[in-house]
Parts: structure tokens; C-alpha cells; sequence
């Protein structure tokens, strides 16, 4: 492990060099508007197979498996190229490994899932970030990730 990792792992490490919570979740407000978008797109695409009417009851499953899925896809392809979404983008921060290394397929999809169980618990996944000494929440510690200032950004202004 990189001295930078380890330096990020120890308790009380600079805080002023990790994002704040209220950065992130204006992020991720960006990025779940942007969500919502390419899912009505999604859903429009499977109209012609469902004659353009609703989903049935016997295809909720099979629809809701495939919107989580376009979601995964949505965030996963951001973070493995680049460990930026639009949202991380617009607020200049990325998503990288302790080594500030890109994620790779299976960091994405574990930290999507956790993500996801953060939510089921009312957020308090995220909101964990709040307490923790390394500001980092449910997700950043299973995926083994975290969540930085973009460095390049901040050299273009």
C-alpha cells in the first residue's frame, strides 16, 4: 500500500483534502437528475415490446432488474473511466482507489450495492460520512475507495 493510502487510512488525517458531505450529496443530487433522464429513455425503449403500454405485474421483476442494471451501468462506466460522473465533475471531485488509482469493474459494482443498502437504510450509509474521522461512508470502505478533490481541476483554473 502507497504511503498516500495509508496516510488517507490513519485517523485525523487532513480533512481539508477529502470533499464534505454537503459537496457529495450536491454530486449526487446532479447525478440522480441526470439518472432519472436515461431511465425514461430506458423505459421508452422497451414500449414497442410491451405494445406501449405499462409494464404487467409479471414483468415488475424483470423490469426493475433491468433499471438497475442501466443504473449500475450508468455509474460504474464514470467511475471506471475517469472516477467521475457529471455530478462528480461539476463539483470537482472524483472517485479513485486509496492509491488514487481508477476503480476497476468489481470496486464499481461493490460500491453501487452498498450504495444501494445505504439507502435502504435511510441514507444512513452516507450519513456515516459525518461521524467518520476519514470522512468516508459504507460504500467508500467496502469498495475500498474514496472520494477526492479533482487535482487536474483545480490546476485548470
Amino acid at each position: 500500500m502507497s504511503l498516500k493510502a495509508k496516510e488517507l487510512l490513519k485517523p485525523g488525517h487532513n480533512i481539508k483534502a477529502t470533499p464534505g458531505f454537503l459537496r457529495r450529496l450536491a454530486a449526487q443530487i446532479y447525478d440522480f437528475i441526470l439518472l432519472i433522464a436515461l431511465l425514461f429513455v430506458a423505459t421508452a425503449l422497451l414500449l414497442p415490446f410491451t405494445s406501449g403500454g405499462a409494464v404487467i405485474s409479471q414483468q415488475t421483476l424483470i423490469y426493475r432488474i433491468y433499471l438497475t442494471l442501466i443504473s449500475f451501468f450508468f455509474y460504474g462506466w464514470f467511475w471506471t473511466h475517469g472516477g467521475q460522473t457529471l455530478g462528480l465533475r461539476a463539483w470537482k471531485i472524483k472517485v479513485l482507489t486509496l492509491d488514487q488509482k481508477p476503480i476497476s469493474w468489481t470496486q464499481a459494482l461493490l460500491r453501487f450495492a452498498a450504495a444501494i443498502v445505504s439507502w435502504i437504510f435511510s441514507g444512513l450509509g452516507f450519513l456515516w460520512m459525518l461521524i467518520d474521522k476519514n470522512k468516508r461512508s459504507w460504500h467508500d470502505y467496502l469498495s475500498k475507495t474514496a472520494v477526492f478533490f479533482d487535482s487536474q481541476a483545480a490546476h485548470r483554473e
